[in-house]
């Protein structure tokens, strides 16, 4: 199961990431999120039965993690000196500018908020973005457009 589970973390990372950029300012704030969200999924791994899309479930406890976490303000876990090889870290730090700029703006956004943008930037559709986020397609729809107005008004004044 151990090697299933790393196999999985290994695959879908840029899930990881992509949270850890939206929902943390620092890099070291990043790569402890990083870990934070890999011990809640190893936790919940074997509850997966596969009902949704690995990449959904992997989101919602991903999404989950970081506002309770950001929330806590204190991540209650035993950290370990390294993060296996395999794992990319710097990942989180290699962006372009836009990219940089974009992340700069979706941090103002609030968490539901930050959650949507994600989910739809990453190409999940409006039924998968209100199973993950327990909203209403409709609702989806409507925040996502209000979202990217203000994602909009932001970048412009930078």
């Amino acid at each position: 199961m151990e090697e299933e589970f790393l196999k999985t973390i290994y695959e879908y990372q840029k899930i990881i990431y992509k949270v850890c950029r939206v929902y943390r300012n620092s890099n070291e704030d990043q790569k402890d999120l990083f870990q934070e969200i890999v011990y809640q999924l190893w936790k919940s791994y074997p509850a997966f039965k596969g009902a949704s899309k690995i990449s959904t479930w992997m989101y919602r406890i991903a999404l989950n993690t970081a506002m309770a976490v950001y929330r806590k303000n204190v991540l209650p876990v035993t950290y370990y000196e390294e993060i296996p090889e395999h794992f990319n870290l710097s990942a989180i730090s290699t962006t372009s500018q836009n990219e940089e700029q974009l992340f700069l703006a979706l941090r103002t956004l609030n968490d539901v908020e930050k959650a949507i943008i994600s989910l739809y930037l990453e190409d999940f559709n409006y039924q998968e973005i209100a199973t993950i986020t327990g909203l209403s397609d409709n609702n989806v729809g409507v925040r996502l457009n209000r979202i990217k107005t203000k994602l909009k008004q932001i970048l412009k004044q930078k």
